[in-house]
């Protein structure tokens, strides 16, 4: 077969695993799969980075440097109650996302189904209401598809469409304080009650985290009892 990505072709391995109990066998190519940098080790508490090769002045505690940040800002104080995240946005995860966000090519989602399950399930469960990002209808008819809900169908699990967003400047191409400063584009449709709720928001990639608290903030005002994100890359 082909690898999924580099296209070359392999033979992948099989074991009694994939005999006894039907395992899907690996999409890439053993090059491809291991380029993906996995996260490990001591993360920070609240957004998941890891702490190794992160400068000490960057790290207070159990915290990074931005989290206190956050949690030094009123307005955005524990809004977002943690994130967590499965690979870091390394070069090669870069042009991965490239390949499926902005050419299409949406069948490479399958490379990462077994991963983003897996460590889904470490961190959250079936009781938490699963709600994926959502694009503009602008952005959504650009694109094709939303990366974040097509993310969140690999758990299996209800998905919510409980947040609408109307258009606005790329947030990529803003500074943090613009970004911050910046209207919430996020709105609740009022579809369902969130009293006593706790809320998983499913993207594809953590960068700062803005875009996710203000999603989280309308739904905290809302009524949700808290709010956390899963991430397929950090930033």
């Amino acid at each position: 077969m082909n690898c999924l990505i580099c296209h070359t072709p392999y033979n992948p391995m099989l074991s009694w695993r994939h005999l006894l109990t039907l395992a899907k066998v690996d999409c890439l190519c053993p090059k491809c799969r291991h380029a993906f940098m996995r996260i490990n080790g001591e993360i920070c508490d609240m957004c998941g980075r890891p702490f190794a090769g992160l400068e000490p002045s960057h790290r207070q505690g159990r915290l990074c440097t931005d989290c206190v940040r956050w949690q030094a800002d009123g307005e955005w104080k524990d809004v977002l109650t943690k994130n967590r995240s499965v690979y870091m946005y390394n070069e090669f995860m870069k042009e991965v996302v490239a390949l499926w966000k902005f050419r299409g090519d949406y069948v490479i989602i399958q490379a990462f189904e077994e991963e983003f399950c897996r460590e889904f399930y470490r961190h959250f469960d079936h009781t938490f209401l699963i709600v994926p990002i959502p694009l503009s209808a602008e952005r959504l008819y650009e694109r094709g598809f939303n990366q974040a809900k097509a993310l969140a169908e690999l758990l299996a699990l209800p998905i919510h469409d409980i947040l609408t967003r109307h258009h606005l400047e790329k947030q990529s191409k803003k500074s943090r304080r613009e970004r911050l400063q910046t209207e919430n584009v996020f709105q609740f449709s009022g579809k369902m009650p969130l009293q006593d709720k706790h809320i998983v928001l499913i993207d594809d990639i953590y960068t700062t985290g803005t875009t996710l608290r203000h999603a989280a903030k309308v739904l905290l005002k809302a009524g949700a009892a808290s709010v956390s994100s899963f991430t397929l890359a950090r930033g």
